[in-house]
């Protein structure tokens, strides 16, 4: 059963779309909301997530989020995520972007700038270093989905990995960095979208953002 497809989601089309975030914001529920809600309405979508997403990138996301006892300096965390991130737009997203579907990214270099900042990393290497992973495929928009570090690390419960284990001071920071991307010179479009309601009430924020901006 598909619906019309309105003005704004045929621009969609061939469209690369980011949902970041603090731990526990939401961002698995948004995206399945946002896949099955562009899919009833015959746009093609690939799923992508990142760290992660292809064989390499796998085994680079194992060792970032579950090697719990090994010791990885914040720089060799950032190009871990970098080379994962290299390997997802080889393999996953140009392909899907040149196929002209929608490509639907869990997290992206925003993450890096929030999490890797809130160890100390400089913006401005972060940013030096996804400029030559990332070339010219940035996104068309970036939604940050924006809880607390209470609420958020509530919603993930006791079952942590290597980064969701770091201290609360840790994730206010991560909270703190994604709140301030526009002013550490994140280069492309960005949408804050309070992600503490129930997930209906998100989604539908989520909708009218998107609208907002691909209207017309």
């Amino acid at each position: 059963h598909t619906v019309a497809m309105t003005s704004w989601q045929h621009n969609l089309v061939g469209r690369f779309l980011v949902v970041d975030g603090p731990d526990g914001a939401g961002k698995t529920t948004q995206l399945d909301r946002m896949q099955a809600f562009l899919e009833s309405a015959g746009l093609p979508v690939c799923r992508a997530v990142d760290p992660g997403g292809t064989p390499t990138g796998q085994e680079i996301r194992n060792i970032l989020l579950h090697s719990k006892d090994l010791a990885i300096s914040p720089t060799c965390e950032t190009l871990l995520f970098m080379a994962s991130r290299a390997q997802l737009l080889a393999e996953v997203v140009r392909p899907a972007l040149d196929a002209n579907q929608v490509v639907l990214c869990d997290r992206y270099l925003s993450a890096t700038l929030a999490y890797q900042g809130a160890l100390g990393v400089d913006p401005e290497m972060i940013l030096r270093l996804g400029e030559i992973t990332v070339s010219e495929t940035w996104p068309d928009l970036t939604i940050l989905l924006d809880v607390s570090a209470e609420v958020g690390l509530g919603r993930v419960g006791q079952n942590r990995d290597r980064l969701e284990s770091r201290d609360n001071d840790y994730h206010q920071r991560v909270r703190a960095g994604f709140a301030t991307l526009e002013t550490t010179g994140y280069p492309a479009p960005l949408t804050h979208i309070d992600a503490t309601g129930t997930p209906d009430d998100v989604a539908a924020k989520i909708q009218s953002a998107l609208e907002a901006h691909f209207h017309g």
